[in-house]
């Protein structure tokens, strides 16, 4: 899943795709580098970000969305955004999940929406909204208490298990939910590790797993031992992405399409699968 950030600020590629057209020659370029789907938002996430309104999230993301679709462009997109007002205009103009951080605790109409449409709907957990976050490099014991202080990975399956019910109440096919445990999102960079390592956990709850760790902070301190730019992460990238995946992800929402297409079908392939 190709990742298109229609905003300024998101913290690899803010700033990027400033225009419906910048938008639509991305989108091909993953199309051709074998993405089978896009995910498309006009809010960043990142740590310390500024929260954006409704009417600008949907004057960033609906001409997007309505632009790769009008080039013919056929690849599943995904709205990545907590509000139903954004999502129910990216689904009018042809988007066909919503892929929600907040797991729907930001807006009570988003499971109901995504009940009537019979579209995908992403759970991710997370523990603060972005403007309240911090990089998962910056959490330490020492110097800065952590979200979670204890059994990260207990409690992401706890609440996104709980989320999930919820959702299914409201009228949403188990099968179109997909659970994301928000590496990166109120973990330091053990938790986030563990979080990999026992994905096959979080996997009992019934439900494909996606693996959103593209670029992270966590990747760099992991991957280089220290401070880093987005851009120096790639190989970081590729190496836990192919490890999250033997533990059981199956969706990869990535900034660089063509590398991890490469890498994790190679590693696909040696695992014996067809």
């Amino acid at each position: 899943m190709g990742i298109l950030n229609a905003t300024p600020d998101s913290f690899s590629d803010g700033g990027e795709l400033d225009s419906v057209k910048a938008g639509v020659e991305r989108a091909r370029r993953m199309v051709d580098e074998g993405a089978d789907g896009l995910d498309i938002g006009g809010e960043s996430t990142r740590p310390g970000a500024e929260r954006v309104s409704v009417t600008e999230q949907i004057d960033r993301v609906v001409p997007m969305v309505d632009g790769i679709r009008k080039a013919g462009i056929d690849l599943v997109i995904s709205v990545d955004t907590t509000r139903s007002e954004v999502a129910k205009a990216a689904l009018d103009v042809g988007a066909d999940a919503i892929n929600d951080v907040s797991a729907g605790q930001e807006d009570e109409g988003m499971f109901s929406l995504a009940a009537d449409r019979g579209c995908g709907l992403i759970l991710m957990h997370r523990v603060l909204a972005p403007d309240q976050d911090q990089y998962s490099d910056e959490y330490s014991g020492q110097n800065q208490a952590r979200p979670i202080e204890h059994d990260a990975v207990g409690r992401v399956i706890a609440e996104l298990g709980a989320r999930r019910d919820l959702a299914v109440e409201a009228g949403v096919e188990r099968g179109c939910i997909v659970l994301d445990p928000g590496l990166g999102f109120g973990k330091d960079v053990g938790q986030n590790m563990e979080l990999i390592r026992r994905t096959d956990e979080l996997a009992t709850l019934g439900h494909v797993v996606m693996s959103g760790l593209s670029r992270k902070s966590f990747v760099g301190r992991v991957s280089l031992g220290r401070d880093s730019e987005p851009s120096e992460r790639l190989a970081g990238t590729l190496g836990l992405s192919v490890m999250h995946m033997l533990a059981g992800a199956r969706i990869f929402r990535v900034h660089d399409v063509g590398a991890h297409r490469e890498a994790l079908v190679s590693a696909w392939a040696s695992m014996g699968v067809k």
